[in-house]
């Protein structure tokens, strides 16, 4: 076992530096570093940033497990997928999330815990480990108009930074999400600009922000010329998107041109139109939404709507570690951009 003096080093590995080292560096107290690391008040600008200067000088890394019980925080907090645990996989919008939060939490010597909670079972273990204060904030992802999981976070006073506009509780969870009504108005245009008038989309779940405010983006464009024989609802998964469009298709021949809430569920009306003899865009153009590594790989190569996603990351990190410090929730929504390929 490793000593805890000076003689530690003889085995060849280099002397953790302490708080010690830190505040002889800083010409400090060690109480003054202590406070500094712990957030503490009663500190001078000019002992910060000497204590500051140190830590980067000595390399300094504080003990997590110390600093809990001087803070009384977990110093972690959760990436929570509120859905099947398959998507986690299947569905490329929830990893590039994964990666880009987990990479914001990172730089701010966050760990992140990946929690998921797509079932009942799943929802009360869930809450149980949150209550029990394992981590300090949640970054919510998917979550479902009415889902419990949003109503035990708000009970159990836990942090919360939602993904999407939280519906229902625009007022109570601070958010981060893309604007999917201007996304959804921005695709709608530039199918009709390209000269297709029976355009059809393929929503998300209607208890889903993206469900709904897309859908709101293109009955905007469409104006009076809008036709509920031309909607099909799906969940975003490409089956979802194949069998919708083969609905849509059946319904209503003389589609021209599907705008599609999903890169995903887009892939699986390609299927569709194929299976029907149907080129594209020849005789129908396809727009999806997302651009999340799925959209260029289709064939033909999909033109959809991108969303920001390693700043929407960022900024869900740095909106909740601003709750969990005691600020007000905060909401931002980021714009979307329009990527012309060839598939309309």
């Amino acid at each position: 076992m490793e000593g805890t003096g000076g003689h530690g080093a003889d085995d060849g590995r280099a002397k953790r530096p302490t708080i010690r080292d830190v505040a002889a560096v800083a010409g400090v107290s060690r109480g003054t570093v202590s406070r500094v690391i712990n957030g503490g008040h009663w500190v001078s600008p000019d002992a910060r940033t000497a204590v500051e200067e140190a830590i980067r000088t000595t390399g300094y890394r504080a003990n997590p497990h110390a600093r809990s019980l001087v803070t009384g925080r977990a110093n972690s907090v959760a990436f929570l997928l509120t859905e099947e645990q398959h998507l986690l996989f299947e569905d490329p919008n929830f990893s590039l999330l994964l990666r880009g939060a987990t990479h914001a939490a990172a730089e701010r010597e966050m760990p992140m815990v990946l929690l998921v909670a797509g079932t009942a079972e799943e929802r009360r273990r869930v809450a149980q480990y949150l209550e029990a204060g394992h981590v300090d904030g949640v970054l919510l992802i998917s979550s479902h108009r009415g889902n419990p999981m949003m109503g035990e976070l708000l009970r159990h006073e836990i942090p919360t930074v939602a993904c999407g506009v939280p519906l229902g509780y625009e007022g109570k969870v601070g958010y981060v999400a893309a604007d999917d009504r201007s996304g959804g108005r921005a695709m709608t245009q530039h199918l009709w600009d390209t000269g297709r008038r029976r355009i059809a989309t393929i929503t998300g779940p209607m208890d889903t922000p993206g469900g709904v405010l897309r859908l709101e983006g293109y009955r905007e464009v469409l104006g009076d010329a809008y036709d509920p024989g031309l909607v099909a609802h799906g969940d975003y998964s490409r089956e979802s998107g194949r069998l919708a469009m083969a609905e849509l298709l059946g319904r209503r021949p003389d589609v021209d041109a599907v705008f599609v809430h999903s890169d995903l569920m887009a892939a699986g009306a390609l299927v569709a139109l194929q299976a029907a003899g149907r080129s594209v865009p020849g005789d129908v153009a396809v727009g999806g939404f997302d651009d999340s590594g799925v959209a260029a790989q289709l064939h033909p190569p999909l033109t959809t709507m991108r969303q920001p996603y390693e700043r929407i990351s960022a900024e869900m990190v740095r909106l909740l570690l601003e709750v969990v410090d005691g600020q007000e929730p905060a909401a931002i929504t980021l714009p979307t951009s329009l990527v012309v390929r060839e598939s309309a």
